[in-house]
């Protein structure tokens, strides 16, 4: 099996195999220096290029958005929490991290705030509680969430009963996802983060409102949104480059 006959068949990106790739050469230089292998190996590996953020980030259409929404309905416990979840993801683009770290004390009812920390950037937020987000969480701690097992805003729905954690956050998205028949593509929380930036690009927000919604201190991580919007692709392509291009 060749690299190349996986990239000609479509089994593998680009990425991929210059993943794997790196991952070889690295393998080969330390076999070389052990004798494992004739000298010279290693440099006969070579990995495709491929610059970072190249690739158009897969994100949902509002439309599956909506729909995706609309599908988390009905009286159960998991129901209430997977909704109150998917409209925190939804409306503000946290990050699973974000979700998973909100206790019962970040909810200002009496101001209609909430405060989110940020893990990656290692910041806190305040964003304004909207009314409908704020319902879906209400409706969640009312009647749904099991009390007596700590400040934590979201538990597991089944014994043992424990905060949730990432990797559930994310299964849950994914089978939701699958519910609505998405079942290809990036189907973890961050395609929910990465359509919350599209839409307010489409909405002719700015690249630091954007920014600053995420959290993002690097202006770099949110550029990458641009890519997708081809109105904001065309200006930059009428743009004067003064003699330069």
């Amino acid at each position: 099996m060749s690299f190349a006959a996986e990239r000609k068949r479509g089994v593998w990106k680009r990425r991929s195999i210059h993943d794997y790739a790196q991952r070889l050469r690295a393998f080969f230089l330390f076999a070389e220096t052990r004798g494992w292998c004739r000298a010279g190996l290693a440099a006969g590996i070579i990995a495709p290029r491929f610059m970072a953020d190249e690739t158009v980030p897969k994100g949902l259409g509002r439309e599956d958005v909506l729909r995706l929404l609309a599908s988390v309905v009905g009286d159960r416990a998991v129901d209430k929490r997977d909704r109150a979840i998917l409209m925190l993801l939804i409306a503000y683009g946290l990050r699973a991290g974000e979700v998973r770290g909100l206790q019962l004390d970040d909810l200002d009812w009496e101001n209609e705030m909430l405060r989110v920390r940020c893990p990656k950037p290692g910041r806190t937020h305040l964003w304004p509680l909207s009314h409908e987000v704020g319902h879906a969480i209400l409706r969640y701690i009312r009647e749904a969430r099991p009390s007596g097992f700590g400040r934590s805003l979201f538990f597991t729905a089944h014994a043992p009963i424990r905060p949730l954690g990432r990797a559930a956050l994310g299964k849950m998205v994914r089978d939701r996802l699958a519910g609505i028949g998405i079942v290809s593509g990036r189907r973890g929380t961050h395609v929910l983060r990465h359509a919350a930036a599209q839409h307010l690009l489409d909405q002719g927000m700015s690249m630091k409102v954007i920014g600053d919604f995420l959290g993002h201190r690097d202006p770099s991580s949110t550029a990458i949104y641009a890519k997708v919007n081809l109105a904001a692709l065309r200006e930059v392509a009428a743009l004067d480059l003064e003699g330069l291009a």
